[in-house]
Formats: C-alpha cells, structure tokens, sequence
C-alpha cells in the first residue's frame, strides 16, 4: 500500500517514560525549542493507532516498543486540535484539525535512542514535571502531568 499524499488528521502521541517517571522529549529539527513527545500521523487511513504508534516510536527514537520488558498502553484518549497554520500545507486543502490519539510506552530505564535528524535534533529525559514544563505543546504537557494516573 502506497502512503497518501497528505498527511492524514489522524496521529498519535506517545509518552515514552521510565518506572520512576522520567519522560524522554525530542526538540523538532524544524522548530528549535520546540519540545515534544514523539507524535506522527497515520500512514494509511486503516493503519491501527496501535500500528501507527509503534512504528512512529521506532523511526524517532530506534526503540522498539514491543520489545521485552517495554510496556505499550493504550490510554483510550484523544485529543482534537487546530493545525498550526506553518504546517497546514501538510494536509489536504480545507483540513484545519488533527484527532491525536494518546498511548504511553514505560521502558525499564532511561535508555538511549537514536534520532532521525531530519525530524529531531536533541533528545533529553526529565523527571515528568520537568518535562512536562518544557513541552511547547499543552496538550503534549496535559499528557505527561496525566502520566502517574496512568503508570503499569
């Protein structure tokens, strides 16, 4: 199957995090300061969330999610925001929103990752608040101050 030829409005967002709550954020190549989670949209539109999360942890980090002693949670929420206007042309004309859905992935310990640099330029793990202190996304900091209620 070939991917679309727009980015589809539907991603994920996937809090990689460690047992004691250290959070791993990536900084965008295509926007310095910006600080994120991993996030990425769908390849097809019947690629699962599932899918779409454990490949987009692979290609931004060279983690494997399914890999022994790492846990992959669906935490069953979405959230629905506006684009940001510098990355619309992303998308087919007229779409203005994206529905994110929200996964976390605990790891055993902060491990080291392998970025992609055309997407991200530094990586950093930081206790959760922290992290979610340094986020430019609120939704992205909703999720990560969310964490302990979700934790294995």
């Amino acid at each position: 199957m070939e991917p679309h030829p727009f980015k589809i409005p539907q991603s994920v967002l996937v809090v990689i995090h460690t047992p004691a709550l250290d959070v791993l954020l990536i900084e965008r190549a295509d926007a310095p300061g910006f600080w994120q989670s991993v996030t990425g949209s769908k390849d097809h539109v019947t690629e699962s969330f599932e899918a779409t999360a454990v490949r987009e942890v692979f290609e931004e980090t060279g983690l494997d999610a399914s890999a022994p002693h790492h846990v992959l949670r669906d935490w069953a929420l979405e959230n629905v925001y506006e684009i940001y206007p510098q990355w619309r042309h992303r998308y087919a004309p007229g779409v203005t929103h994206n529905t994110e859905h929200l996964f976390g992935l605990c790891v055993p310990n902060a491990l080291p990752v392998r970025l992609n640099p055309r997407e991200h330029r530094a990586q950093v793990w930081l206790p959760w608040t922290a992290a979610a202190d340094r986020c430019f996304s609120s939704s992205n900091a909703e999720a990560i101050l969310n964490l302990p209620f979700f934790q294995v």
